[in-house]
């Protein structure tokens, strides 16, 4: 796909915005998980500016593309993007973690409009996303299912009972991106459970895989528009991506899964990144 130059602005800008509404949210509520935000932030504007169809007035649309953020922890990013697409006000971003019937808590739940499952990082949203895409083929429609999964869950086994069943049923209205960060809660994933070679795995199991710039995005643009990356087989994009992305002092510190930033630390870092007031109400 020749994306023009326009619109690549304005997926930078869609990103640029999610990274921004992710700190201010966060450092607000004194609480999230920033990093596994961050990482997916440019994947997540590619899909909402550009590659799903949805209607946000009309959230249970049957006709519309299924998107399901199976890392529930990396929720400030897609509460950013629901927003941003008319989904809700985006004053309702204020309201993340901060009481305990909030409609923005610290994982997604269904009760918030453009949430389709309710999820953690247990390894289910691609057994989700699998049912769905399924349901698709037999109902004959015509909708994709796109699922956001991190790399350290992938060592939850349900991934890959899921993944084989795809292949078998042949669900090429499947994609599978997988935030390669690299990093999970307590350490680097290859120094808690080797996942490489993770595109040869997924390979193994009957899937069409392509390794991706997760952060460049004409690169995930292009790829997402092609799918099904092959006729007949579900779609496995492992997109390389630096954890934090975007937070210099926090890229690719494991420390940051879950850390947010001190006051202090917002204000000294506000004017460079052109932050909001966080405006405690």
């Amino acid at each position: 796909m020749n994306i023009d130059s326009v619109k690549l602005k304005s997926l930078e800008k869609l990103a640029e915005q999610i990274r921004k509404d992710s700190i201010w949210m966060s450092t607000r509520a004194g609480t999230g998980h920033l990093g596994p935000a961050l990482s997916i932030s440019d994947i997540i504007a590619v899909l909402y500016g550009e590659i799903m169809k949805y209607n946000p007035k009309n959230p249970s649309w049957p006709d519309r593309d299924r998107f399901i953020l199976s890392k529930g922890h990396g929720c400030l990013a897609l509460y950013s993007a629901l927003a941003q697409c008319g989904y809700f006000d985006r004053a309702l971003l204020k309201e993340f973690c901060n009481r305990l019937d909030t409609m923005l808590p610290g994982h997604p739940e269904r009760k918030l409009p453009g949430v389709e499952a309710n999820t953690g990082s247990l390894g289910h949203g691609i057994a989700i996303g699998m049912g769905m895409a399924m349901a698709g083929k037999l109902a004959n429609k015509d909708y994709r299912v796109f699922v956001i999964t991190g790399d350290g869950e992938l060592q939850e086994g349900s991934n890959w009972e899921a993944a084989m069943a795809a292949a078998h049923h042949k669900l090429d209205n499947l994609v599978v991106i997988v935030d390669r960060n690299k990093l999970q809660l307590g350490d680097f994933t290859e120094n808690i459970s080797q996942l490489e070679p993770l595109a040869k795995k997924w390979d193994s199991f009957g899937w069409a895989v392509k390794v991706i710039d997760g952060h460049n995005i004409k690169e995930i643009t292009d790829v997402l528009s092609s799918i099904p990356l092959t006729r007949g087989k579900p779609s496995a994009i492992i997109a390389s991506t630096i954890k934090s992305k975007g937070l210099k002092f926090a890229e690719n510190k494991v420390e940051w899964h879950y850390k947010v930033l001190t006051e202090q630390q917002y204000k000294e870092i506000k004017d460079e990144l052109s932050l909001e007031e966080l405006a405690y109400e």
